[in-house]
């Protein structure tokens, strides 16, 4: 099978003396298996073809991009390799060549790593026989911890070593936002994805934006302005249980794993 080929190939980048380091880090065929879900995730179904992604960015903790950094075109190549095959496995129709980017993100720990896609469309005319479906924003990256590994006389199989998403939810007066996408305005106007019917909190106050496996509040040029844990601020990382203030209302920030 093509597909378990080009598996093996992943594992063969890292095999012997060099795999040996990974034990503790991010799994190649880790990176290519997730990779795979989220371009099954990612699946736009469109007249008569079904559209997924054809750029991902994969965010590393700086140990792990460290680790890979003698191999990471190697590794890249048979990423994008991987998802190309899982493509024509499934019948996705891709606007280009799959293409795998690689960055560093300093609030991710060892082991850990985020996931970004997005459907970029050719600067070459496409063709007739089905049209694409719209420009698309990017997705939430999604962010892979390792599982707990237990008791360490017992022998890790591979579903053990798995990874889990993260929930991000933004809590206010009863109410509950979950965070899925990239960018989450919050103001009085309708067209906010979270509503406040505060008449101290402006039309459009501030935006949560995912900055690679970090989440941001930004004041939107607010009347009021905005405070996080009481201080006051234009731009502050968020952590989870933070408060953010707008006007009168208080909402908490919060990551767990689901």
């Amino acid at each position: 099978m093509v597909l378990r080929s080009v598996e093996r190939k992943i594992e063969a980048l890292f095999e012997g003396v060099f795999g040996r380091a990974f034990r503790t880090n991010v799994q190649p065929v880790e990176l290519a298996r997730k990779l795979a879900k989220e371009m099954d995730d990612h699946r736009n179904v469109s007249v008569s073809r079904v559209y997924v992604p054809n750029e991902y960015t994969v965010y590393l903790s700086p140990g792990d991009r460290g680790q890979f950094e003698s191999y990471e075109e190697n590794l890249r190549g048979e990423l994008q390799e991987y998802l190309s095959e899982h493509a024509r496995r499934e019948d996705y129709a891709l606007l280009s060549a799959v293409r795998v980017l690689m960055e560093t993100d300093d609030d991710l720990d060892v082991g850990e790593f985020g996931i970004a896609t997005r459907m970029v469309h050719p600067e070459r005319r496409r063709g007739a026989e089905g049209e694409p479906p719209a420009d698309l924003d990017a997705g939430a990256t999604m962010i892979y911890k390792p599982k707990a590994i237990p008791e360490p006389t017992q022998a890790v199989s591979a579903e053990e070593l798995g990874v889990e998403p993260e929930l991000v939810t933004l809590s206010w007066d009863g109410s509950s936002h979950e965070v899925k996408q990239r960018r989450v305005v919050i103001g009085r106007s309708r067209d906010c994805d979270i509503q406040l019917a505060d008449a101290n909190v402006s039309r459009r106050h501030a935006e949560v934006r995912q900055e690679g496996a970090s989440y941001w509040i930004v004041d939107l040029g607010s009347t009021n302005g905005l405070e996080v844990n009481g201080k006051r601020v234009k731009r502050a990382k968020l952590r989870s249980g933070d408060t953010i203030t707008l006007g009168s209302t208080e909402l908490t920030f919060a990551r767990e794993t689901e």
